[in-house]
C-alpha cells in the first residue's frame, strides 16, 4: 500500500485515505464540531449545521423492552462539512445514509459521527437517515440529585423525557437548546395502549394488533423538550375560549382526586395569555402521570409532563414555560433562568390574582430563604447546579424588582413584548437585560450588579 500511494498523484491519495471516491466530490470541507461548548454542558449539541425538521418513526414494545427506530433528519449546513456529529445515547446503530447514499458511522460514547458519501457545501440542506435499535436507558443526572431523565420504564408502558440530555436516549439529535426544528413523532405501539407526544394527533391507525399514533409539532422546538408518554392513557380534549385546541392525558393509576384541576388546563392557559400576549403554540395539554414515574414535573412542549404528587402547585409553573423557555427559548444552559425565574414569577402572579397574596409577599420570603443566595441567577457554577433554588427563586425575584423600577403597566408590557419579539426563538441574558432597558428608557445596571450577578445579599430588600 505505501508503494501505491506514492505512485499516485497528491489529490487522488487524498480521496483514497478519506474514503470519498465519488468521482464530482472535493475535498474541501472539514467535520462539525462535536459540542457547541455550552459553558455549564460542554459536551452537547454539535457545530457546522442547523436542524429544520426531524421525523421520527418508533415501534416500541414494553413486554421487552425494545425500541426500533428510524430518524430522518433534515438540516443545512453552516460550513462546508466533511463529516458531523449527531447526540446518541446507549442505542445501536444499524445504518445511516446522507441523501440518500450510505454514510460512514462511528460511535465513541455519547458521540455518533457520520461521514457523507461526498462533503456537503455551506448552506446546503441535507438529508440524513439513522436507523437504530435497542432497549433506551435511564440517564442520571449528576452524582447530587440523581434525576432521572432519558427513557424511563413505567407499568406496562414508558416515559421519555429529555431536560437537559435525556433526549438522545430515544433519537439521535443534536441535543442544544440553541438548535430548534420541527417534529414529526410517529410510534407504534400494542393494541390498547396509547402514544401520547407533542404537538397535534394527526393520525391513528390499528392493524394487526398494534396501534400507530402520528403526532405533528408545527412550531419549533428544543430537543430537550420533545416527550413521549406510552401507556393507558385517558385523553380529554377542549378548548380555550380563543380555540386552541387541549389535549390532557391522564395514566388511570392518577384516580379521580384531581380531575376538576386538570380540566382548569383551557382556563391556566387563558389566564397566561392575558398576562404574556397570545399562546405560542397550535395546541396546549397536560401529561399526568403517577408519582413513581418520575420525580418532578418538566415543561415539555404543549403538554407539560406533571406527577400527580407536583399538583396543583406545578401546573401553573410549567403552562407558563410555555411562553417561557419552549417559544423563548436559552441560547445555553447558564441562561436558564430566564425559563425558570419567570415560571416562579407567572406563580407568584397567580397566587396575586386568586390567592389574595401580593407578589412583594412571595418576593420577600424568597429574600429571607439563604438558598436563593448561594450564586448568583446568571452565573450557576457548574451543570450540577443549573436547576438549584437561585436560578428559579431568585431569578423570580429579578423580575420584581424589574416590576418596581419600570412601574406596572411598563413591567407587563415587556413582559408581553419580550415573548413576541422572541417568539421560537433563542435568547441570552443579555438579550433580555439590553430589552428591558431598551423598552423601559431606564438604565438599570445597579439592579443588574445586585440582583442578577451580584454574589452577595443584599442588606435589605
Amino acid at each position: 500500500m505505501r508503494t501505491l500511494v506514492r505512485t499516485l498523484t497528491p489529490a487522488v491519495a487524498l480521496l483514497l485515505i478519506t474514503g470519498c471516491t465519488d468521482s464530482g466530490a472535493g475535498v474541501h470541507g472539514k467535520p462539525g464540531s462535536a459540542g457547541v461548548r455550552d459553558p455549564l454542558f460542554r459536551g452537547l449539541g454539535n457545530g457546522g449545521y442547523d436542524v429544520q425538521h426531524y421525523a421520527l418513526t418508533l415501534a416500541y414494545d414494553p413486554d421487552t423492552s425494545h425500541l426500533k427506530g428510524t430518524a430522518e433528519i433534515t438540516a443545512r449546513a453552516t460550513q462546508d462539512l466533511s463529516a458531523f456529529n449527531l447526540d446518541l445515547h446507549g442505542l445501536k446503530v444499524d445504518g445511516a445514509t446522507v441523501d440518500g447514499k450510505e454514510a460512514a458511522a462511528n460511535r465513541a460514547g455519547d458521540e455518533l459521527t457520520l461521514r457523507p458519501h461526498r462533503d456537503i457545501d455551506k448552506g446546503k440542506t441535507f438529508r440524513t437517515v439513522v436507523r437504530y435499535s435497542g432497549e433506551p436507558e435511564t440517564i442520571v443526572d449528576n452524582d447530587e440529585d440523581k434525576s432521572e431523565e432519558g427513557w424511563l420504564q413505567t407499568e406496562g408502558g414508558a416515559l421519555a423525557v429529555g431536560e437537559p440530555s435525556g433526549s438522545m436516549a430515544w433519537f439521535p439529535s443534536n441535543n442544544h437548546p440553541s438548535d430548534k426544528a420541527t417534529y414529526d413523532i410517529t410510534v407504534t405501539v400494542p393494541k390498547g395502549l396509547r402514544a401520547i407526544s407533542n404537538g397535534e394527533l394527526m393520525n391513528m391507525d390499528t392493524t394487526g394488533g398494534r396501534t400507530t399514533y402520528a403526532w405533528k409539532s408545527r412550531q419549533p422546538m428544543a430537543s430537550y423538550l420533545a416527550t413521549l408518554a406510552i401507556g393507558d392513557y385517558k385523553t380529554t380534549p377542549s378548548r380555550t375560549s380563543s380555540g386552541v385546541p387541549v389535549l390532557t392525558a391522564v395514566d388511570p393509576a392518577v384516580g379521580q382526586k384531581y380531575a376538576q384541576l386538570i380540566a382548569q388546563v383551557p382556563e391556566i392557559v387563558e389566564w397566561g395569555e392575558l398576562n404574556f400576549g397570545p399562546y405560542p403554540f397550535s395546541s396546549a395539554g397536560v401529561i399526568v402521570v403517577p408519582k413513581d414515574d418520575l420525580g418532578y414535573a418538566l415543561e415539555t412542549q404543549t403538554k407539560p409532563v406533571i406527577p400527580v404528587n407536583e399538583l396543583p402547585d406545578s401546573l401553573v409553573h410549567e403552562i407558563a414555560h410555555q411562553w417561557f423557555g419552549n417559544s423563548v427559548t436559552p441560547t445555553s444552559w447558564k441562561d436558564m433562568w430566564l425559563n425558570e425565574g419567570f415560571a416562579v414569577y407567572a406563580e407568584w402572579i397567580w397566587q396575586e390574582d386568586f390567592d389574595g397574596t401580593p407578589a412583594k409577599e412571595s418576593f420577600a420570603a424568597a429574600f429571607a430563604d439563604d438558598r436563593n443566595w448561594a450564586f448568583p441567577p446568571a452565573d450557576p457554577p457548574s451543570a450540577a447546579k443549573v436547576s438549584d433554588e437561585p436560578v428559579y427563586n431568585r431569578g423570580a425575584m429579578v423580575l420584581h424588582k424589574i416590576r418596581q423600577a419600570v412601574g406596572e403597566d411598563a413591567f407587563f408590557k415587556i413582559v408581553k413584548g419580550w415573548a413576541a419579539e422572541h417568539r421560537h426563538s433563542n435568547a441570552s441574558t443579555d438579550d433580555f437585560t439590553a430589552y428591558v432597558e431598551k423598552k423601559s428608557g431606564k438604565d438599570l445596571t445597579e439592579l443588574w450588579d445586585t440582583w442578577l450577578y451580584g454574589k452577595d445579599k443584599p442588606a435589605s430588600p
